[in-house]
């Protein structure tokens, strides 16, 4: 069984060349608190109650990049689950402090799951 805690953030997808406008209207019409810092493929994120929304340019078509994401309490446990159950995973770009890995479900949804990764100083 994979081990959800809970929804860590959604990726919704705008047109290429929309990704300005698109900031603007979530920062400054819904007023959403945009967390700042480098992202990958220039996204955006935003945050929302306890959860971020992260938001990037992609060409419209039938393969997207649009996913709910979830965090896991143990990303090996829900790996090999996925891999017993002849899912095929993928893996993205790094983001510092987080694991993750994505697999789509028989109807091409793509799903990431996450665990953070908590560094002691």
């Amino acid at each position: 069984m994979i081990p959800f805690k809970r929804t860590d953030h959604i990726l919704i997808n705008v047109p290429i060349g929309k990704l300005a406008e698109a900031g603007a209207f979530y920062e400054k019409v819904l007023e959403l608190p945009i967390i700042s810092g480098d992202r990958p493929f220039n996204a955006l994120w935003f945050k929302i109650a306890d959860i971020e929304l992260h938001i990037m340019e992609e060409q419209q078509g039938l393969s997207s990049q649009r996913h709910p994401a979830f965090e896991v309490s143990d990303l090996k446990i829900a790996e090999d689950f996925l891999k017993s159950k002849g899912i095929e995973i993928s893996y993205s770009t790094v983001i510092e402090g987080r694991e993750r890995l994505f697999f789509k479900d028989p109807y091409q949804n793509r799903f990431e799951l996450l665990t953070y990764i908590y560094k002691n100083h």
